[in-house]
């Protein structure tokens, strides 16, 4: 059905006649009446019957009005929805890793909901492999990803990406461990070593590192949790790299890495063009403002 034609409809409910009707809407009594006709043949049954030398509503008019609110004023809350000069109103679904919620997202939604009372943040955790895929199947409107210098990301061509942050990652090794340094990294050769479960740029980065100290490393144990790969490094099951700028449990060292370094490169990532939709655009320009 034409919405334009629904249109009509109510407003002769309202009016009672189609005078009135072309009166209110700025057109003519013959388009009114060419309009309600061809709304009738849409829907197979007629709408409106004789009274006298005006017309009134048929019950299936009568009834097809009462949806007729809720149709046009739906369509009414998408348009304003969608319109990027209106006030942002909206459920955004954001996806990313932890350190960057914690960093980026959180401090800013308090903001957000406060000046945008309209808009709904809701958040996933993902690693960036399943944050960029759940992107790619509009699953969701943001993703929160990472990559290293060292392993750089594959962007594709309908990605907008936003450099959010970085930070230095080092060797995690015991406290009381004085194996050697992080520009010496062939000395840990023969300790197991943890990576990421969720994620191959973590193992990516290990070997690439191992292979300019001429050794393979002897990868043990894939954790997620950083918490957890700090917890197995203080018990002395391995080493494994971690970010130097995170408080770290007590009895873990992480050591700076040299010749080369290892930068963690922070993004947030939206579908190209997506980000006109007004309740996106706010969240991506407080994350970067």
């Amino acid at each position: 059905m034409d919405v334009r034609r629904l249109r009509l409809l109510l407003e002769l409910s309202r009016w009672g006649s189609m005078s009135a009707v072309a009166d209110e809407l700025g057109t003519t009594t013959s388009n009114v009446s060419q309009g309600i006709a061809a709304l009738a043949r849409d829907v197979g049954v007629a709408l409106v019957e004789p009274d006298g030398r005006r017309v009134r509503l048929t019950p299936a008019g009568r009834r097809l009005a009462e949806h007729a609110v809720a149709v046009l004023a739906a369509v009414e809350a998408a348009r304003l929805d969608l319109d990027p000069d209106a006030e942002p109103r909206g459920t955004v679904r954001v996806t990313g890793f932890r350190t960057a919620v914690r960093r980026s997202l959180l401090p800013v939604m308090d903001d957000l909901t406060a000046r945008h009372p309209g808009i709904q943040v809701v958040v996933h955790e993902h690693e960036p492999p399943e944050a960029l895929d759940l992107l790619a199947h509009d699953a969701v409107d943001l993703a929160l990803v990472y990559d290293y210098d060292l392993a750089p990301v594959g962007w594709r061509d309908d990605h907008d990406v936003v450099p959010l942050w970085t930070t230095q990652w080092g060797l995690g090794v015991p406290a009381r461990d004085r194996t050697g340094g992080g520009d010496d990294l062939a000395a840990y050769a023969g300790h197991d070593w943890i990576v990421n479960s969720r994620n191959t740029a973590d193992e990516q980065v290990l070997r690439t590192l191992a292979s300019i100290a001429g050794f393979s490393p002897r990868i043990a144990h894939r954790i997620d949790s950083l918490d957890l790969v700090a917890d197995l490094v203080v018990a002395g099951r391995g080493v494994g790299l971690l970010p130097r700028d995170r408080e770290h449990r007590d009895g873990v060292r992480v050591m700076p890495l040299r010749d080369p370094t290892l930068t963690l490169r922070a993004y947030a990532v939206t579908r190209r063009g997506r980000d006109r939709w007004a309740p996106l655009r706010a969240l991506v320009d407080g994350l970067t403002g």
